[in-house]
C-alpha cells in the first residue's frame, strides 16, 4: 500500500539547508512542524508578548494546514514550547481562543531556549483530515 505524500514549504532558507518541509501531509494526517512566531518580513512578531506570539504560531499553523487541505478543526493534538513556564497562562489562553470548542490533546513544557532569543513559544500541530461520516478506518487507510 502506497500512500501520498505532500510536502508544504513557508518558503524559509532553512528548509532545504536543514531538510524539513512546514508541514506534511500522508493520507489523512497532516503533521505541522515547530512553528515560531514569525512575521512576513522575517522578524519575531510581539516580542515580550506570549499572547501576540502565541496567536502568531497559530495563523502559520492555519496556513499550512489550508495548503495540505485541512483545517483547524481537524487537529488532534498540539505541543506548546515555552522558554518560561510561568507563560503558561496567557499561552493556554491563547489556545483556547482557537480550540476551546476543538480539544486536541495537548502537551506544554518549558525548554531552556529557542532558536531566537525573542521567541517565548513554539508549537507543533497534527491534524486528521475527515469528512462528515467518515470512519477512522477509512481516514487511516487512504491510498494513491
Amino acid at each position: 500500500m502506497s500512500m501520498n505524500r505532500q510536502l508544504v514549504s513557508s518558503g524559509n532558507a532553512y528548509e532545504k539547508e536543514i531538510g524539513f518541509s512546514r508541514a506534511v501531509r500522508v493520507g489523512s494526517m497532516v503533521f505541522v512542524s515547530g512553528t515560531a512566531p514569525v512575521g512576513p518580513d522575517g522578524k519575531t512578531v510581539g516580542v515580550g508578548d506570549a499572547a501576540a506570539q502565541t496567536k502568531r504560531c497559530f495563523e502559520i499553523i492555519a496556513s499550512a494546514l489550508a495548503e495540505a487541505g485541512a483545517e483547524m478543526k481537524h487537529v488532534v493534538r498540539t505541543r506548546m514550547f515555552v522558554t518560561d513556564v510561568a507563560l503558561w497562562e496567557e499561552v493556554g489562553r491563547a489556545h483556547g481562543e482557537v480550540f476551546g470548542d476543538i480539544r486536541p490533546a495537548a502537551t506544554m513544557v518549558e525548554v531552556s531556549k529557542l532558536i531566537d532569543p525573542d521567541w517565548v513559544v513554539e508549537i507543533e500541530a497534527e491534524a486528521v483530515i475527515m469528512e462528515d461520516g467518515e470512519t477512522w478506518q477509512n481516514a487511516w487507510a487512504q491510498t494513491d
